[in-house]
């Protein structure tokens, strides 16, 4: 009979099908199912085989299906003669049931054989039907079964899986990826996927693909509009299309626009959580028709673990925005513009959820601005011990009383220890490092004082960048509760073009590397290639931090001072005048006349010369110590000169009334008579103070 079975199944490519006695006396019945047109024709022991009179028959595979072949088992059906032909196979063979005319279940066995073109594009099927009730009764049915339970079992390993790589996602994207990902939903079957989410009353599309499947005017629906998914999230329950007539039949709207996919079933899901819908999802196939009771089950599972997922990472969402909020509320919300030099700054949080760090970053311009075009700024960069909202807030308190101890004109070691007390006075166990850099941009010099922070770097404008070794002290709040808070001033020259960059060591550290390692990899990274502009420069540091992750914040702040357009430093002499050394007087007075003859300077020379000696009296007269005499050219929009008397003490000079017969006050007034611009500036644990006259 088997022989014979096969012989029937090696009929020619143009010999059509006809009864075969041989077959017929066997109980079998052939078929010819030609794939192009949709006929699937039996001839009359097969229609003995299904139970099925000829005139209740079309002659389409459809009909047969909806009269006789349970979905399930048509969509098993469909799956075998996919894979057959998927494998390249020219054979296939598969059990299943059929509901004869009196209700009750048989088994039915078929072989078929493809036919192929030239192509090797399959056209035809010719094969066998028999009844196999009699063969499954016993063993051959525990092993369908056992193959059934099987399958079932490995679908439920995909949910198992997928809700195992669910347990990871942190956002909404991240269960979207999950989902399309290889590993996801292609491995229960579907051919497409599309995902939306409840929001005030309507639906949004999160997801669909693959891609080209986007159907029109879905991408925001009501909920009370034709679709399935707003079906199923009006009636909290899943919704199985086992063929595309009834998907046709059900939603003509849609329909016409998956035709092109040649979906022949579909499942969608509502996606509930906490007894409400919060979204829908919907399992498109294209090769098979039908679902089980066990296949059903399994997706109504796989729907509460993604409804849950979701949920879940739509809190972790709100929890970070909600957190990063607060934080950038303590940020400054802008930087001012600098005249005479470029600034960036750039943040990355690499919390999650609720854990936010203190990073923070600040700009502060400072007074006594000068009009030759450029003036001082405070750059700050520091870090709050821990990873929580209090963190946060203690450091948005830092960061005010830092501007404003700067702003009174404190010098950047006073700034640090009051900055110090206060956080040591506050109601907290935490501590604080902190890096305070002071920049004349006129003249250049840069002040920093360390608070337990990382140094910074230095990008030079010739591209090469190595770090700045700054002594420190302890970190804030620390310094004041052991009493150290003397802080160590390091000064530097930033040169036209060179770049100050700050940042906190989540720029620099990862867990089992050394923090000299860290700092050497940053410069050769600030080093490597690319344009000197900060805001450049800024995003590709951001970028390195963002590929190689970590799980600290990164504050980041370059400061570049501008060459072009501002004033830069020309030549420069500098003269020490001891106390109680009148040579060391006279020297300077010599030193300040020389440099304005000998530099072309067509401005009165005795005039620069007087108030010149009133400053460097005062320091010596007031400070009780000695004086450092600086004289400079500026080159910028106009040529000034500069002189610059700096001393050992941070009391600032006041401008007395003399009377008519006072011998002192008359200093200052002087000062603020004959130059063109005149101020004072903290210098470490003093203070300089200048003064610049314009030169033709």
């Amino acid at each position: 009979m088997a022989d014979r079975g096969a012989s029937a199944l090696s009929l020619p490519k143009d010999r059509p099908v006809r009864p075969d006695p041989v077959l017929a006396l066997n109980g079998m019945g052939s078929f010819d199912w030609d794939l192009d047109a949709g006929l699937f024709h039996l001839d009359a022991q097969a229609f003995e085989v299904l139970d099925l009179p000829p005139e209740e028959y079309d002659g389409r595979l459809e009909t047969l299906n909806a009269l006789r072949v349970p979905p399930p088992e048509a969509a098993r059906l469909d799956a075998t003669v996919a894979r057959a032909i998927k494998d390249g196979s020219d054979h296939y063979s598969a059990y299943f049931r059929i509901r004869c005319r009196d209700g009750t279940m048989r088994w039915t066995h078929t072989r078929g054989r493809l036919r192929r073109d030239d192509s090797g594009r399959p056209h035809r099927v010719v094969g066998i039907l028999r009844d196999a009730t009699e063969e499954l009764a016993d063993s051959t049915a525990r092993s369908l079964r056992s193959a059934q339970d099987e399958a079932f079992r490995q679908q439920t390993g995909v949910v198992q899986v997928i809700s195992a790589a669910l347990a990871h996602a942190r956002s909404v994207q991240d269960v979207i990826d999950v989902l399309k990902d290889t590993h996801g939903v292609r491995h229960l079957g579907a051919t497409s996927l599309v995902m939306g989410l409840v929001e005030a009353g309507r639906i949004r599309l999160v997801a669909e693909g693959p891609a080209g499947s986007f159907v029109p005017g879905t991408l925001v629906t009501r909920i009370d509009e034709p679709y399935p998914m707003s079906e199923v999230v009006r009636t909290l329950s899943p919704r199985f299309i086992e063929s595309p007539e009834e998907f046709a039949a059900h939603y003509p709207i849609l329909w016409p626009h998956l035709t092109g996919l040649r979906i022949t079933s579909a499942a969608y899901l509502p996606l509930i959580a906490q007894a409400r819908p919060i979204g829908a999802m919907g399992l498109l196939y294209d090769d098979r028709r039908g679902f089980s009771a066990e296949e059903r089950a399994v997706l109504v599972a796989l729907g509460s673990s993604i409804a849950q997922s979701l949920m879940r990472a739509m809190l972790f969402e709100q929890e970070k925005d909600l957190a990063q909020g607060l934080q950038q509320a303590m940020l400054p919300r802008s930087i001012p513009s600098v005249r005479g030099a470029d600034v960036a700054v750039r943040y990355r949080s690499a919390a999650l959820g609720r854990d936010i760090g203190g990073d923070w970053y600040d700009l502060i311009p400072l007074p006594e601005d000068t009009p030759s075009g450029a003036g001082r700024v405070g750059a700050v960069i520091g870090d709050v011990q821990g990873h929580d909202t209090h963190a946060a807030a203690v450091m948005g308190q830092l960061r005010i009383v830092l501007r404003a101890y700067a702003t009174e004109g404190h010098a950047p070691a006073t700034v640090m220890a009051r900055a110090s007390v206060f956080l040591h006075e506050l109601d907290t166990d935490r501590f604080a490092t902190c890096l305070y850099a002071e920049t004349d941009l006129t003249t250049g010099v840069v002040q920093m004082v360390r608070a337990g922070h990382i140094d910074p770097l230095l990008r030079q404008g010739d591209g090469r960048c190595a770090r700045v070794t700054v002594e420190g002290g302890l970190p804030l709040g620390l310094s004041a509760e052991f009493g150290q808070l003397e802080y160590p001033v390091a000064t530097l020259e930033l040169d036209p073009g060179s770049t100050l960059l700050l940042c906190t060591d989540g720029l620099v550290e990862l867990p089992g590397t050394d923090l000299d390692d860290g700092m050497s990899g940053l410069a050769r990274l600030v080093c490597e290639g690319g344009p000197a502009e900060v805001e450049a420069l800024a995003d590709r540091l951001i970028q390195a931090a963002e590929e190689r992750g970590g799980e600290d914040d990164v504050a980041l702040l370059l400061l570049r001072r501008r060459a072009p357009g501002a004033a830069r430093p020309g030549r420069r002499l500098r003269q020490h005048v001891a106390v109680g050394d009148p040579e060391a007087l006279a020297r300077a007075r010599h030193l300040i006349r020389a440099a304005v003859r000998a530099w072309g300077a067509r401005a009165p020379a005795d005039e620069i010369e007087l108030v010149a000696d009133e400053l460097i009296t005062n320091a010596l007269l007031h400070t009780g110590g000695s004086a450092i005499v600086t004289v400079r050219v500026l080159e910028g929009s106009e040529r000034r000169l500069r002189i610059e008397v700096e001393d050992c003490s941070s009391a600032l000079p006041r401008r007395r009334d003399a009377g008519e017969s006072g011998v002192f006050g008359r200093g200052l007034l002087l000062v603020e008579r004959l130059a063109d611009a005149w101020g004072v500036q903290a210098r470490g644990s003093g203070k300089a103070v200048w003064c610049e006259f314009r030169l033709s």
